[in-house]
């Protein structure tokens, strides 16, 4: 190291002024001077190096929809950048904002055919258009000296409230290396804060939704994860209480509202239940908060909602045509003082009287005592799972099959979080984003993950058992891409697969692959409580893969309804299954 201050010992300096604990990553050549940075610095962030440069921006994703925190990713370029982006997707579709920082050759070669080139010369790939498209911003940094100006706006355009997300900084090797005179303690970065809405705009959704109030069907409160990520689930219990309005949730959202509460609903879009579904669309007023009400949770009710009013309160534009709408109210303020202040002013009024409501019928029963050495299926596996999870850890949730059974039966303990990550839904996301929960809160987290998924990311284990993270990787083994099998099945012939595939036994290569690691295969109810047990006993990872059949049916409403094609020993039947 040169004994005179480089642009990565600012960057590093920065960091730790700005409060970042982790920089999540994988090394290499272009990127190695800012880890060497990272070292030499006194209180600096920990540099944590994954398995691959997808899972370390999942990492970053898990660690903010957990703490809050705005993270920092670090990559190095060519395939290092590349693999990077679809993190940096998800991230943007997710609006979670994050700092990248990627490193590039030396800009003194450019245009000269340099190893993992990208600087948009010669014939080159344009980094700067890729990430400028991924990113909500990005810069290629060219002069030393811009550095200062250009990685605290890199923070404050991550953070926006109206577009938050990635934002990249596209860092050369020489420029990395290159001294820097003394530089002024950088300043931390504030997010900005958006203006609360007008007085009418709120007094307005007021009117409209005490009105609703006196019709059957009532306010239905449709919940999105950005109520947890601004803790204002507290001001939306009240909201619901002073209505009084009846709560769902989005799928990613499990954790806003409270599932015992009387007024909860269940969740909205394809993984929800038709009596969820049933109230949603036949709300006299339905009230957006934190989500902007994408497909998946908004699947089937647009068309409603065009005939009754809407109030969305949410930063973000939502995904609602405003002009086919009688009328849409938007509160786009910070989320927790908009609800307060919406709260406020719904009670000024008398009393509502209360049009009937049709009851609910709950997501989950309750699950009985069971005998064990009850066989496993991915339904009874992921409620008890729910029922032994340690109060405040968080439930991280994959893609297909695996994800929407945890999705529908894993409920959050007290205190914790829920994690998934539906902007571009990629397999694998669950194993780094549940490593990166686990550095934000230190507290136990448990990944609910498909085959399919471990076999794309699952090598990210090895970083939880480097770190002796807290983390419970539960494993459904059903030897297929279950989603993908499940749909041949069902919408097309069923006579083929591309997506069963032969028996790999996960839990026992695990154990022999990773030494200390506890991983195990179960089959019965006795044998998986007893494994998870053993697991939150302990402050260190584990793995748990539970064998299951591949012909289960998830519980997803688009494939409900649909007849289920004969096979080989098996009847035709219909695809319903009970909430």
């Amino acid at each position: 190291m040169s004994s005179s201050p480089r642009v990565v010992d600012f960057v590093v300096d920065f960091l730790r002024r700005q409060g970042v604990r982790h920089v999540f990553g994988v090394g290499g050549a272009n990127i190695e001077d800012l880890y060497d940075a990272l070292h030499q610095a006194q209180d600096g962030p920990l540099g944590v190096v994954a398995k691959h440069e997808f899972s370390a921006a999942a990492m970053a994703d898990g660690y903010h929809r957990t703490s809050r925190r705005v993270p920092v990713i670090a990559s190095t370029s060519g395939a290092g950048a590349m693999n990077l982006v679809p993190g940096i997707a998800e991230l943007r579709a997710s609006c979670v904002p994050a700092v990248a920082l990627v490193g590039q050759p030396p800009a003194a070669l450019d245009g000269h055919g340099s190893f993992q080139e990208t600087s948009g010369l010669a014939g080159s790939i344009d980094a700067v258009r890729l990430f400028g498209e991924l990113g909500v911003h990005c810069v290629r940094v060219d002069e030393p000296e811009a550095i200062t100006d250009v990685l605290p706006r890199a923070f404050a355009a991550a953070t926006d409230p109206a577009a938050p997300g990635p934002a990249v900084l596209l860092l050369p090797k020489d420029v990395q290396q290159a001294v820097l005179p003394a530089w002024a303690p950088p300043r931390p970065v504030t997010p900005a804060v958006p203006a609360l809405s007008a007085a009418a705009e709120r007094t307005r959704a007021a009117e409209l939704l005490r009105e609703a109030v006196r019709h059957p069907g009532g306010v239905a409160v449709i919940a999105g994860e950005a109520v947890a990520r601004a803790d204002a689930r507290p001001g939306l219990a009240r909201l619901a209480a002073a209505l009084p309005a009846r709560v769902a949730v989005v799928p990613d959202a499990k954790d806003v509202f409270d599932p015992r509460d009387p007024r909860y609903l269940g969740i909205a879009g394809a993984i929800g239940t038709d009596a969820t579904q049933w109230a949603l669309e036949r709300a006299a007023a339905v009230l957006l908060v934190g989500t902007r009400l994408p497909q998946m949770a908004g699947a089937g009710l647009r068309d409603r909602l065009k005939a009754v009013p809407v109030v969305c309160v949410d930063p973000r534009v939502p995904f609602l045509d405003a002009d086919a709408h009688g009328e849409l109210v938007r509160l786009t303020g910070p989320l927790g003082a908009e609800l307060d202040l919406l709260t406020r002013a719904v009670t000024a009024g008398p009393p509502a009287a209360v049009g009937a409501a049709r009851p609910v019928t709950r997501l989950t029963p309750p699950l009985p005592p069971l005998p064990p050495d009850t066989p496993l299926d991915m339904r009874t596996a992921a409620l008890l799972v729910s029922a032994v999870l340690p109060e405040g850890s968080t439930v991280v949730a994959d893609a297909g099959n695996a994800g929407a059974v945890a999705t529908h039966h894993i409920d959050v303990p007290p205190g914790g979080r829920f994690v998934a990550a539906l902007g571009m839904g990629g397999m694998g996301h669950s194993f780094g984003a549940g490593i990166g929960a686990a550095f934000a809160t230190g507290r136990r987290t448990c990944v609910v993950a498909g085959d399919g998924a471990f076999f794309m990311h699952g090598m990210e284990v090895h970083t939880a058992v480097e770190h002796r993270l807290p983390v419970t990787f539960v494993v459904f083994n059903n030897n297929a891409h279950g989603m993908c099998a499940t749909r041949e099945r069902l919408f097309f012939s069923g006579d083929y697969s591309y997506n069963l595939f032969r028996p790999a036994r996960i839990g026992d290569g695990a154990a022999a692959l990773f030494p200390g690691l506890p991983a195990v295969t179960v089959r019965t109810a006795g044998e998986l409580t007893a494994a998870l047990g053993r697991a939150h006993a302990t402050t260190t990872p584990a793995l748990i893969c539970v064998d299951v059949d591949p012909t289960e049916m998830p519980p997803f409403r688009p494939f409900r309804q649909q007849p289920v094609p004969a096979g080989p020993g098996r009847p035709a039947r219909e695809g319903a299954v009970p909430g």
